[in-house]
């Protein structure tokens, strides 16, 4: 799509951007980017995912940047993310190696190791907190005392002890699910590379977890709804913390045990069971699990799970069915593209519009002559 630059008016956006800073200090009070890491985790969570970027801190300057928009301030941190340089790539995360804050399956009431529930609002009462109109730094504070002295809590034990088994390895060893091979192919970079079709595993996985959250699950309840999949069962949902290692970058040596542990991220995975028919031999059909995988940054569990619905949607691959076209979805979940796009239609159209507008005169005194 081609534009004609549109000169002068310099001032007048000057004073828009003036106009910009004076709405977010006008009353007088600034919220500092550490209250909005502690107190807005959701948020910050969610444009870390889409921003392909894991800073609590930057994704807490964004969304004070743009005052709370998640599309803006995933704008912001995209654009920040493409001027850094790229320095080490990490070694393969295996999320076995999670150490768990939260843990559930829907699929099995016991499962090896038992369920953690630890921190989420689905067993809240999703009502008003008035008293949170009133809540000081004091009341916070004597709050945490109370809570981290506890008997019963053991924080330090169970940091220590926060690694569990995985809930599919058991419906493999029984040959309910089919084991996943081990694919050692290097990955596909899309935000190095255009997007081509037929996508890559990883250039799906990436653009999934990328995705503006509520496009992904959108199209996820679409799925479920009955574009494609019966009801799917959450096999296992975990949240915690992944170690990240790094090769030494002095020596050539990709010994495991000697490479550099650099920190961790939090996250959310989840492997979704799905049923599905399969026909045997001499027309015979036959029910079989198979699941679909979502995985991204911080607690971000709605998005995890429709992610690992998609997946599996967009493996059938049936372009008839909108959620199984891969082109549909990918190129639809994206915030950046999508709000751009659709942000563009502010921008000065002055010379397209007056042509259609010709066009539209031009009809219409065809039309009258033609009837006169």
């Amino acid at each position: 799509m081609g534009y004609v630059a549109v000169k002068g008016g310099t001032r007048a956006i000057e004073e828009s951007l003036k106009r910009l800073q004076f709405e977010r200090l006008q009353s007088g009070k600034v919220i500092e980017v550490e209250a909005i890491s502690s107190g807005m985790r959701g948020l910050v969570d969610q444009v870390m995912s889409e921003s392909s970027l894991y800073s609590e801190e930057l994704a807490a300057l964004a969304i004070k940047q743009a005052e709370g928009n998640p599309e803006e301030a995933v704008f912001l941190l995209r654009a920040y993310r493409s001027t850094l340089p790229r320095k080490h790539y990490s070694r393969t995360v295996h999320s076995a190696e999670m150490r768990v804050e939260r843990r559930i399956s829907a699929s099995f009431k016991d499962i090896p190791g038992g369920q953690v529930l630890g921190a989420s609002t689905d067993y809240s009462h999703r009502l008003l907190d008035f008293d949170l109109l009133e809540e000081t730094t004091a009341s916070a504070t004597a709050w945490l005392e109370q809570y981290l002295g506890m008997e019963e809590l053991d924080q330090e034990a169970f940091a220590q002890e926060g690694r569990f088994p995985k809930v599919l390895d058991y419906l493999r060893k029984e040959g309910l699910i089919a084991d996943c091979s081990v694919d050692s192919t290097e990955p596909d970079d899309v935000t190095r590379t255009s997007l081509t079709f037929p996508a890559t595993r990883s250039e799906k996985l990436q653009i999934l977890t990328r995705g503006q959250t509520g496009a992904v699950t959108s199209l996820a309840y679409a799925v479920i709804r009955g574009y494609g999949m019966v009801h799917p069962t959450v096999g296992e949902l975990r949240v915690g913390e992944l170690p990240v290692y790094i090769d030494s970058p002095l020596t050539q040596n990709t010994d495991e045990d000697e490479a550099y542990y650099i920190g961790e991220i939090k996250v959310t995975e989840v492997e979704m069971l799905v049923p599905a028919t399969v026909e045997k031999e001499n027309g015979r059909k036959e029910l079989e699990l198979d699941f679909g995988y979502g995985l991204c940054y911080g607690q971000n569990e709605t998005k995890a799970i429709a992610m690992s619905i998609l997946d599996k949607s967009l493996e059938k691959g049936d372009k008839s069915i909108p959620t199984q076209n891969e082109e549909f979805v990918l190129f639809h979940i994206d915030s950046v593209e999508s709000t751009g796009f659709i942000s563009h239609l502010k921008m000065p159209h002055y010379v397209t519009f007056q042509a259609k507008l010709n066009d539209v005169r031009k009809t219409r005194k065809q039309s009258t002559e033609k009837e006169g």
